[in-house]
């Protein structure tokens, strides 16, 4: 006779979040009040950027991640809008490069000095002006290189080019109401909406369509999220007709009912999820709730099971989420999020406890790093490919020849005119360039180049032979012998 296990295994039961101490908190940061859904925190490996409440204008905080104690008011900020600042994302290729949107209908994409702020940032690299109301949604796009979407209170979503400022995809027609938020998939071929309306649809960007919807995702009226799972399935977070807090998964495929359904509980804040694709492990963050609870994502019914709670005493809110290359592997961290208080930002890390000092591969397997695995042109073309994977067993760090080749491609720094703005290059200006397929058109234009040397030399020397004649007339003319 067997016994069926009543418990179900996983490696991740006895997860457990932790906040640190006090001298390693954020102290003294005035913590925007904006009335907006988002998580008005954002990280990366170098850096924290929090929305901050700013007078005359928006405003965000870039912090190294190394800054911690109280910050002075007098620490320069990014300031650059002339609207409070709604929605901020670092470039997942790029931790340096951060977008920003804004109630003054325009996004903002910033470079941040390698060792961060020294004065306060008022010229962004590029202006992206193309919302007619405020703008309180980006994301960059997971694995092509300079392509945002951003989505505003006009209900368009606009994917853009920020090496060359320009709109690549305008969608006005598939979205009658607000969006709630916008989601790409692992290979950034599709996005998911939420939106107003109650309906989570699938949109194929390239060709401007629908690929799937789902009326009535959450048949409650307050807002909802959905986002994409690495396997292609939907999560989403909303509330039912009773104002009960859900959480749903949902197959595209067949999008008539969810995989799991839960109910929370009767809080009112929106549920913001964070998910981690390695550990398919979804951490759940209600604003102004004072708790994250996480679930782990299976094959197994019912699909979402529930792992723990952190809980604290203070309400968040706001939530930074650190990508997977941030966290520190030798002590077995999973997670780390960067709550925000009224005044502070608090780091929390969830960690696997583990005997073994030793580099565990179960809970670290290979993880997107931070080279993009297309150009922006290439995605346009119709290129898909999945993130370029990194292994995390020595731990991420950011090597010399990484930086190099980012900063050599990145129009972000090389484009930069006085100006401010990026120079967007001529859509079809002939580029001369020596390859072996032209090699007779590029012989031709080398000779140009020479002769053209060649006469310039000549030039120079006959200026040099004037201008020594005419410098022996005048000691001549000095000497009295003219």
């Amino acid at each position: 006779m067997s016994f069926r296990k009543v418990v179900r295994q996983s490696k991740f039961r006895h997860v457990f979040g932790q906040a640190v101490k006090n001298d390693q908190c954020y102290d003294d940061i005035r913590v925007s009040r904006v009335t907006w859904d988002s998580t008005f925190c954002a990280v990366n490996p170098k850096f924290v950027a929090i929305i901050i409440e700013a007078s005359g204008g928006g405003a965000f905080m870039v912090l190294p991640l190394s800054k911690t104690g109280r910050i002075d008011k007098s620490y320069p900020t990014v300031c650059g809008h002339t609207g409070p600042v709604l929605d901020i994302d670092w470039c997942p290729h790029n931790d340096e490069v951060i977008a920003s949107a804004s109630e003054d209908c325009s996004v903002m994409v910033w470079q941040i000095p390698e060792n961060g702020l020294v004065a306060p940032l008022t010229e962004p690299v590029v202006t992206l002006e193309g919302h007619s109301k405020r703008v309180g949604i980006i994301t960059w796009h997971p694995t092509a290189r300079n392509v945002l979407l951003s989505a505003g209170c006009d209900n368009v979503v606009i994917i853009w080019n920020v090496g060359t400022a320009e709109e690549l995809y305008r969608m006005e027609d598939q979205h009658p109401d607000l969006i709630y938020n916008a989601s790409w998939n692992r290979n950034g071929s599709l996005f998911c909406t939420s939106c107003k309306d109650k309906s989570v649809r699938i949109i194929d960007p390239r060709r401007g369509t629908v690929v799937a919807e789902k009326e009535k995702a959450h048949e409650g009226a307050r807002p909802m999220r959905a986002i994409f799972m690495s396997d292609g399935k939907i999560f989403t977070t909303g509330f039912s007709r009773m104002s009960e807090r859900q959480l749903a998964l949902w197959d595209p495929d067949n999008l008539e009912e969810p995989m799991g359904l839960q109910e929370l509980d009767s809080s009112n804040g929106a549920l913001l999820p964070f998910y981690d694709p390695d550990t398919s492990v979804v951490y759940v963050c209600g604003k102004g709730d004072s708790s994250i609870r996480y679930f782990e994502v299976t094959d197994e019914s019912p699909y979402i099971h529930f792992l723990s709670t952190y809980g604290s005493k203070e309400p968040q809110r706001g939530m930074g989420f650190m990508p997977k290359r941030g966290l520190d592997v030798n002590k077995c961290e999973i997670a780390r999020f960067f709550k925000l208080h009224e005044r502070k930002c608090e780091p929390i890390t969830m960690t696997v406890p583990r005997k073994s000092d030793l580099f565990q591969d179960d809970l670290y397997p290979d993880t997107a790093g931070p080279e993009p695995a297309m150009e922006a042109d290439e995605w346009v073309a119709g290129k898909d490919g999945d993130p370029i994977l990194i292994s995390l067993r020595e731990g991420y760090v950011p090597t010399k020849q990484r930086d190099l080749k980012v900063n050599k491609k990145n129009v972000l720094l090389e484009n930069r005119p006085a100006g401010g703005k990026l120079a967007a290059p001529a859509a079809h200006a002939p580029v001369p360039s020596i390859n072996v397929s032209a090699s007779h058109v590029d012989s031709d234009r080398i000779d140009e180049v020479l002769e053209e040397l060649k006469s310039l030399k000549t030039l120079v020397k006959k200026q040099d032979e004037r201008i020594e004649l005419l410098e022996e007339q005048l000691r001549n003319i000095k000497n009295g012998d003219a």
